[in-house]
């Protein structure tokens, strides 16, 4: 599939960056019909939005460009190109959960509830935005023989963009089930988040070929566990100190 999805006055408008700008909106729309929901100030929603999604973009890029200096540092000309991929999601969330935290100190808001907000939609704009990487033909496994396997360069390689993106569905299916039926304080969804996304990272960042390393460790999985304790010690304060929320 071409990775150009469209030109405008002679600029290619590729496929890579339609699919997360249509995340992006999805996610803010939900988000914003949570925050009505639970009480949530819709200005103060759109006032973080407004700061977090291009910081997010920052850091997403930041993370990928430390991670990937060996070439950035031979090619500085490409580091602020975003056009052909090179975001990660785990550069984007460490940041974006910095500047909540600074834009909730500073606003005098609870930062679990913020962030039990917008993390359904954090989840549903990575299973949209992962098909950008199957547009562009990156983030794919290694050989297999699976009947599902997709042809990269001539050989049969893991999918698995499609993997992730079935994972990450699944789990915005059940944070908005288990914010909205069974969470009993705020920041819940959050962590569970953390948990459950940073499981099925570590189990596909195992498949593919394309992973940024660090002292020969996969980041991402190395993240990924670091991520997975967070989760369960901030599942475990919260019910500790529990607070019952809508």
């Amino acid at each position: 599939m071409d990775p150009v999805a469209f030109s405008i006055f002679g600029v290619d408008i590729m496929w890579y960056g339609v699919l997360i700008s249509l995340g992006v909106l999805i996610g803010v729309l939900l988000a914003l019909r949570e925050a009505k929901r639970v009480g949530f100030k819709e200005e103060n929603l759109l006032d973080f939005l407004l700061i977090a999604i291009p910081t997010a973009i920052v850091g997403a890029r930041a993370y990928y460009v430390i991670f990937s200096w060996d070439y950035y540092s031979q090619n500085l000309n490409q580091i602020i190109n975003i056009r052909n991929g090179g975001l990660a999601i785990h550069g984007a969330l460490i940041l974006g959960v910095i500047v909540g935290y600074i834009f909730c100190k500073v606003r005098k808001i609870n930062i679990f509830q913020l962030l039990d907000i917008v993390i359904p939609s954090v989840s549903l704009g990575q299973a949209i935005g992962r098909w950008g990487n199957f547009i562009n033909q990156e983030a794919h496994g290694g050989p297999t023989d699976l009947p599902w396997g997709i042809i990269v360069d001539g050989q049969k390689v893991h999918p698995t963009f499609l993997y992730e993106s079935l994972l990450d569905f699944s789990i915005f299916i059940f944070l908005i089930w288990y914010r909205k039926k069974k969470r009993k304080t705020e920041g819940e969804a959050f962590a569970l988040y953390l948990i459950l996304y940073s499981m099925a990272r570590f189990f596909v960042e195992g498949l593919r070929t394309d992973s940024l390393m660090f002292l020969n460790m996969r980041v991402a999985q190395l993240v990924s566990v670091i991520s997975i304790i967070l989760g369960i010690v901030l599942f475990y304060f919260l019910r500790k100190n529990l607070k019952t929320t809508k």
